[in-house]
C-alpha cells in the first residue's frame, strides 16, 4: 500500500522471520475476515460471549455516517449562540481519541480526565459564556465524570446561564445517564453504539462528537477508515493489521512483552497516548500480556536503547530503533490497530474486550471515600524529607533520605520488569512531571511508562494488575491549595484524587507489586527535589 494510505513495514529482519508463522496462521485460520465479519468465536468459547457484543467498531466507518449530519447541525447552532468553546469531560476511551483528534486536526478542545482540583478549576476559568461541555459516559456512573457534570452545571447555574442549553451527553443506548439527560433537559444526546467497548470507539459518537463539535473534520476519519478496510479483512499475510499482530505475537514469544511506542513524524499527535489504552486494557490479564510504553520520540530512553524485552514501534516512517513502523492517516490508522488488537489477542490466548482488573481499584477508592478519617491522614509518612513525605508499601525501604529511598526501590526492581510512574498531579500546571519518565528510564535502563493520575486507571491500570507481575510503581501525589466541593456529594475533588491514589496503591500491594508514593507537600519545591533525587539515587 501507498504511504498515505496504511502500511506496515517489519524493519528487523529477525522479527520478521520469527513473524511469518504466525502471519500465515492467522491468514490460513481466516481469522482477519472472521473479525470483519463479527465473529464472536475467534477467542475460544470463555470469551465468545463478551465478544459477541464488543465487535461492531469493524464496520463503524460505515454506521458512523448518519452522526455527522447531526454533528454539523448542533455546531451551527452552538455558534451562531456564541458558544464555540468546547470542554469535554470524560475518561478513558471517551476522552483519548477525541484528543487525538483534535490535537493532529489544530483545532481546541480542553479535556477534562482528571480530578486534580487545579486542572478542573482552570477549566472552570475559561469564557462560560462561550462554553459548552460534552459529558461522554457509557452508563453516567464514572465518578470523574459525574463529578465534572456537576461542577460545571452549577457553574454555569451560578453565572446566570441555562445549564441545560450547554450540556451535550454521549451516552449509550437505555443507559441512567441517557434517563438523566432528559430529565434535566440537556441540549442534546448523542447515542452510541452500545457494542462497541470504551478503547476501540473512537469512530463512534465518543470520538467524533466532542472532535466534530471542535471543528475537526470527522467525515474524513471515516472516509480514511474506509479506505482500508477491505485490506484489513483479507485473510493473507500481507494484511497490515495481521503483520502488525503477529510481529507482536511473535516478539511476546521471545520474551518482548513491552511494546515501546514513539512518533517518527507522522503527523498525527499524541497518537503513543491512544494505543496505550488500546493495548493495554485489551491484551493485559492472566498473568500476560503486551505493556505499551509511550516516549517522547526515536531517541528517547526505552526506545533508541530497548532491550531483548521490548520491541520499539515507530509510528511513522522506521527512525533509528524502531522494528516496526506503522504509516498512514489518523483514521486508517485507528482501525489498523484496533484490527492488530484483536488479532494478536488471539495469538496470546486472551480475550482483548473484558476487562476484569479495572474495577478493583475503583471499590477501594469508594471505600476510602466512605471512610473520612482514613482518608485525611491516618498515615504517618516513614520519611520526611524536605518537601516531600515518603510511603511505602510492605517491602519497600524508606530508610534514608529521598534519594536512597529511590536508590533502593531503583535497585529492587524484578529482572525484565518496569518502572510505572504514576503522577497524580494537574496535567498542566505540573506538566514537567512527565520529563521524569526519561530521567528514570535512562539513569536505570529499566522500561519506564508514565501515567496521569485517575486518566491511567483507564487504561494501563488493567494491566498493571492483570499482566505480567512484573511491576515496581511510583506513585507521586501533592498537596491541594484549593481544593473543589462536588455539588451533592460528600467529598471534594481533592479527596477524590487522593482516595483514587490510595485505592489503586493498595490493589497493588495486595496483588505483591512494590508501591512507593512521594508526596509533595509543595508541588514546585518537592518536584525540583525529585528530580535531584532521582539524578543522585542513579549516579
Amino acid at each position: 500500500m501507498s504511504g498515505d494510505e496504511t502500511g506496515v513495514v517489519i524493519v528487523d529482519a529477525e522479527l520478521a522471520e520469527k513473524a511469518a508463522p504466525l502471519a500465515q496462521r492467522l491468514a490460513a485460520d481466516g481469522a482477519a475476515a472472521k473479525l470483519a465479519a463479527k465473529d464472536s468465536t475467534l477467542w475460544g468459547p470463555d470469551a465468545e460471549s463478551e465478544a459477541s457484543i464488543r465487535l461492531s467498531w469493524t464496520t463503524l466507518h460505515k454506521s458512523s455516517r448518519p452522526l455527522i449530519g447531526e454533528i454539523e447541525a448542533l455546531r451551527a447552532e452552538l455558534r451562531s449562540e456564541g458558544v464555540d468553546r468546547v470542554v469535554l469531560a470524560g475518561m478513558g476511551g471517551s476522552s483519548l481519541a477525541p484528543e487525538v483528534i483534535t490535537a493532529t486536526a489544530g483545532v481546541p478542545l480542553t479535556v477534562l480526565d482528571t480530578t486534580d482540583p487545579g486542572q478542573v478549576a482552570d477549566a472552570l476559568a475559561g469564557d462560560l459564556e462561550r462554553t459548552v461541555i460534552v459529558v461522554s459516559s457509557k452508563s453516567g456512573g464514572t465518578v470523574e465524570t459525574d463529578s465534572h457534570r456537576r461542577i460545571f452545571a452549577k457553574a454555569f447555574a451560578d453565572a446566570g446561564i441555562d445549564a441545560g442549553r450547554r450540556i451535550v451527553v454521549v451516552t449509550d443506548p437505555g443507559s441512567p445517564f441517557s434517563e438523566l439527560a432528559e430529565k434535566e433537559g440537556y441540549r442534546k444526546t448523542f447515542l452510541a453504539d452500545p457494542h462497541v467497548g470504551g478503547r476501540y470507539s473512537a469512530l463512534t459518537a465518543f470520538g467524533l462528537v466532542p472532535a466534530g463539535l471542535a471543528g475537526a473534520d470527522v467525515a474524513r476519519l471515516l472516509d480514511q477508515a474506509a479506505s482500508v478496510a477491505e485490506t484489513l479483512a483479507e485473510d493473507a499475510p500481507e494484511n497490515p493489521a495481521v503483520q502488525l499482530a503477529a510481529a507482536w505475537g511473535a516478539a511476546h514469544e521471545a520474551g518482548a512483552e513491552k511494546v515501546v511506542l514513539a512518533d517518527t513524524g507522522s503527523g498525527i499527535k499524541g497518537f503513543p497516548d491512544w494505543a496505550e489504552q488500546l493495548i493495554a486494557e485489551s491484551t493485559g490479564k492472566l498473568g500476560t500480556g503486551l505493556l505499551p510504553v509511550a516516549v517522547e520520540g526515536p531517541d528517547a530512553p526505552g526506545f533508541a536503547d530497548h532491550g531483548k524485552d521490548a520491541t520499539a514501534v515507530a509510528i511513522g516512517a522506521p527512525e533509528g530503533a524502531a522494528q516496526i513502523s506503522v504509516t498512514g492517516p489518523l483514521g486508517a490508522q485507528f482501525l489498523l490497530w484496533e484490527f492488530a488488537t484483536a488479532l494478536v489477542g488471539r495469538l496470546i490466548g486472551i480475550n482483548p474486550f473484558d476487562q476484569p482488573d479495572v474495577e478493583a481499584a475503583k471499590k477501594a477508592a469508594r471505600a476510602l471515600l466512605d471512610d473520612p478519617e482514613k482518608l485525611k491522614g491516618g498515615e504517618a509518612p516513614a520519611t520526611v524529607d524536605g518537601a516531600v513525605e515518603v510511603f511505602g508499601s510492605e517491602g519497600v525501604s524508606t530508610d534514608g533520605k529521598l534519594a536512597d529511598v529511590l536508590r533502593a526501590f531503583f535497585g529492587s526492581v524484578a529482572d525484565g520488569g518496569y518502572i510505572a510512574v504514576q503522577a497524580y498531579l494537574d496535567r498542566l500546571d505540573d506538566a514537567s512531571t512527565s520529563l521524569l519518565r526519561g530521567e528514570i528510564a535512562k539513569r536505570t535502563g529499566v522500561q519506564t511508562t508514565f501515567g496521569w493520575g485517575p486518566r491511567f486507571l483507564h487504561s494501563t491500570g488493567q494491566y498493571h494488575k492483570g499482566g505480567h507481575q512484573n511491576g515496581s510503581f511510583l506513585q507521586i501525589t501533592g498537596a491541594v491549595e484549593d481544593d473543589l466541593s462536588v455539588p451533592d456529594r460528600p467529598y471534594t475533588l481533592g479527596q477524590l484524587q487522593h482516595a483514587q491514589a490510595l485505592g489503586d496503591g493498595q490493589v497493588l500491594a495486595e496483588h505483591g507489586r512494590p508501591v512507593l508514593r512521594l508526596h509533595l507537600t509543595d508541588r514546585a519545591a518537592g518536584l525540583a527535589e525529585l528530580v535531584r533525587a532521582v539524578q543522585e539515587a542513579a549516579q
